[in-house]
């Protein structure tokens, strides 16, 4: 009976602690209240906040926020995100000592720490603290050694700062942390700092270092484009005008769309050696290979041009015109073959009638992440910092939308 009874008491001070210790997870004693610590995730400020954040109306969510991080002090996440939004706005002074009050706290773990600490290095690179960006996320990889993120921003401050070496060995542990089905996407990150730390021997006078990265570049992923073209630059400068017409060839091979990147290169090599027929042919092959290459036409009808026959090129200018009204380039050497005709009446009604819709515009080159336009393709985004993400945009002439209309 003595023995049951003690269980008993055991059983309820076990039930009771149990008890206790709930309560005091869930509650907190402050300013002599007792404040319920879940609160802060359950009050409507809280849920407000984040649905004001996902609209992307950041004034009300840090209003929101704010307030429900009065609730709960001690609510790190809350803090962590507001610091953050502080950042986006521009404040980012008032972000920095949020975060830096936050790694003051006496009981956070190793993870929360990290986590603090790669809001503080975004806050400071946002800043343009560099140096301070770059010791807050080695910090975060003392803690967390995979982290992906760190290092992935580390990356991104040495690709600021031309630092192509260390950010290839930061792309290279990446690429051993990442999933093998994220290997292509590694090896072609890979390959375009390649490409830089080729370009980067060629600034110190040493070619055979830069010919060597622009290989390695190609074998890592064989669509890297920039490489070919300076490997074919590099080979014509060395008087193999045959390893070079190889080697841009390849990019048509490779990259159809990306053939007008050679196509001024190659008109260059055949016409020093007297073989006007090569680029002809090359030009049209792309032409029938593809009735929308609006840019084969073009480099073929200024060659024709240059050629003196303008009637020629004026056919295949206007024929260019139709498929893309927009681009200056087409105007301007058509203007050229209607000179050198006496602008035949014909002619300039035909042009007319061609480019009466048309828009000219300068910047048909947009970033598909982050929508950054550029008047130029550029194989790395200034603005995102991804790699090989610009497309042409194109207006679709008013005859194609009421076709398609209709």
């Amino acid at each position: 009976m003595d023995d049951s009874l003690v269980m008993l008491t055991v059983l309820v001070a076990l039930l009771l602690g149990l008890a206790a210790g709930k309560a005091w997870e869930r509650y907190k004693l402050r300013e002599g209240r007792w404040i319920d610590r879940r609160k802060a995730r359950e009050s409507p400020h809280y849920i407000l906040g984040l649905n004001f954040l996902v609209s992307n109306q950041l004034d009300l969510a840090i209003e929101e926020l704010t307030t429900a991080a009065g609730i709960d002090a001690d609510a790190l996440e809350i803090h962590l995100v507001l610091g953050n939004l502080f950042r986006e706005k521009g404040q980012v002074t008032r972000a920095i000592q949020m975060h830096q009050q936050l790694l003051q706290r006496s009981k956070l773990t190793e993870a929360e720490q990290a986590h603090v600490l790669l809001c503080l290095g975004l806050d400071f690179r946002r800043g343009g603290f560099l140096d301070r960006s770059h010791e807050a996320f080695a910090e975060v990889l003392r803690f967390d050694a995979g982290n992906y993120y760190a290092l992935l921003n580390l990356e991104k401050l040495h690709i600021e700062q031309h630092q192509w070496t260390e950010a290839y060995a930061i792309r290279e542990r990446l690429a051993a942390l990442s999933d093998p089905a994220q290997r292509p996407k590694h090896q072609a990150i890979l390959a375009f700092l390649d490409t830089q730390l080729g370009l980067q021997a060629l600034d110190r006078r040493d070619p055979s270092a830069a010919v060597s990265r622009f290989e390695s570049a190609m074998q890592l992923d064989p669509k890297v484009l920039p490489a070919y073209l300076t490997l074919g630059d590099l080979q014509r400068e060395d008087g193999r005008p045959e390893d070079a017409l190889a080697t841009w060839e390849q990019v048509i091979t490779i990259a159809p769309e990306r053939a007008y990147l050679v196509f001024d290169r190659i008109e260059a090599i055949t016409r020093e050696q007297g073989d006007t027929e090569r680029f002809q042919a090359l030009g049209r092959r792309l032409i029938a290979a593809n009735p929308q290459d609006w840019r084969a036409r073009l480099a073929l009808g200024r060659h024709l041009a240059n050629d003196g026959k303008p009637s020629d090129a004026l056919d295949l200018l206007l024929d260019s015109l139709a498929h893309n009204p927009h681009a200056l380039a087409i105007h301007q050497v058509i203007w050229q073959a209607l000179a050198a005709l006496n602008f035949d009446a014909d002619l300039v009604q035909r042009y007319m009638a061609l480019t009466r819709e048309a828009v000219f515009y300068l910047d048909p080159h947009v970033c598909m992440r982050c929508r950054y336009r550029s008047t130029e393709l550029l194989w790395q985004c200034p603005q995102c910092h991804e790699w090989n993400t610009f497309i042409e945009e194109r207006i679709t002439p008013a005859d194609d939308s009421e076709e398609t209309r209709a």
